[in-house]
């Protein structure tokens, strides 16, 4: 396949070379990506314009080390999309089979059993084990679905994340319903990948299944997947991040705290709620209604957070050098913070892993905003 087929919908032509997009990359003081020397590059392959030395974008390997955090687009002045440069671009290394080892396994187990981890299918539903949970397949229908994930279905430490989502759930008297072992991968860190015929054929699987149980609403542990229903999938679907539910719960009194959480708190903003969402005070909100629970703000937030590196296939694929969730476990030190709340699967798993590296166990937690509302109620 040519690489101008992939690049033919985009418009480089509102790129002015400003550089704000390379300024603002957070992987680029280990890595040679440069998202404007890229937009250039390309767009002289395109236009078959004569460079000095030549574009060969078959060389530009380092668009893997990109976690698609969409600040280089949230940045852009002229809303040109370095992001999607660099997705069409993995896809044209797919398509020449041209793929880091890592990621070629991440896409194998997803094709072979619907998630990144490799395990078996007939697992996904274990983590509820024990627990009050409806599926779908017991009454045929489903119309709010609590769409769960891989990594909350599958990794011993998010399964919590799962665990306490459905007791918040059935405290609040929440309606919903789970899809148990015929759940499968959304698909977000696919598309991010570039495979985008495996993407497809995971949307129209996921799609089927809405439809065969009359979904109406979609609540989701993962931004990733909030950020796949909501804009990557063909069919608009009404889907909302568990921090809109558990918000509008606590707006409607449906959930009410009994117990403090005396601790110093800060949040750390996804990029896939925030950078691509928008999604900023939801969060917030929820932690500051928390009592006992003293909130500071971490130096660099909301669209200014730094990613904690873990998406965009970058969950399996590490870089060497300083890890950008080490950086951020040293923000939240720095304003004094006994917790880092989070609501990603990702950024939960990145920077608790950084804080147990760092040997900082002692001096600040890592925990999703779902386990600090279950300590409360």
């Amino acid at each position: 396949m040519e690489a101008s087929e992939l690049f033919k919908k985009l418009d480089f032509n509102l790129c002015m070379q400003c550089a704000t997009c390379s300024g603002a990359c957070p992987v680029s003081f280990k890595s040679k990506l440069n998202p404007r020397k890229l937009m250039l590059e390309i767009a002289y392959h395109l236009t078959g314009l004569k460079t000095s030395p030549p574009v060969k974008i078959e060389e530009k390997k380092e668009v893997w080390d990109c976690t698609t955090c969409s600040t280089c687009s949230s940045m852009c002045p002229r809303n040109a999309k370095p992001l999607d440069v660099i997705i069409s671009l993995r896809n044209f290394f797919i398509e020449q089979g041209e793929v880091p080892r890592n990621l070629v396994d991440v896409l194998d187990a997803v094709f072979k059993y619907g998630n990144p981890w490799g395990i078996s299918r007939n697992k996904r539903s274990e983590w509820a084990d024990g627990l009050k949970v409806k599926f779908a397949q017991e009454k045929g229908t489903a119309d709010t679905l609590y769409f769960v994930c891989c990594a909350s279905s599958y990794d011993s430490r998010v399964q919590n994340v799962a665990k306490a989502m459905v007791n918040i759930f059935n405290l609040a008297a929440v309606d919903y319903f789970i899809l148990g072992n015929e759940e499968t991968c959304c698909g977000n860190e696919i598309y991010s990948m570039g495979e985008l015929g495996l993407f497809e054929e995971l949307a129209n699987k996921n799609l089927e299944l809405f439809e065969k149980y009359g979904v109406q609403e979609i609540i989701t542990t993962s931004p990733h997947c909030f950020n796949a229903f909501k804009t990557r999938y063909d069919k608009e679907l009404n889907v909302k991040h568990y921090t809109i539910r558990i918000a509008d719960l606590i707006d409607r009194g449906k959930l009410k705290f009994s117990r403090k959480v005396e601790k110093t708190v800060t949040y750390h903003d996804s990029c896939y709620l925030g950078k691509h969402h928008g999604i900023y005070d939801e969060p917030r909100k929820i932690i500051e209604s928390i009592p006992g629970i003293k909130f500071v703000e971490m130096s660099r937030s909301r669209k200014k957070s730094v990613c904690c590196e873990g998406g965009g296939g970058r969950m399996w694929y590490e870089l060497p050098g300083q890890r950008l969730s080490e950086i951020r476990v040293r923000d939240a030190l720095e304003v004094g913070a006994e917790i880092i709340a989070t609501a990603c699967p990702f950024c939960l798993l990145t920077i608790e892993d950084s804080v147990k590296t760092m040997g900082v166990e002692d001096k600040v937690a890592v925990k999703d905003i779902t386990e600090l509302i279950l300590e409360a109620l």
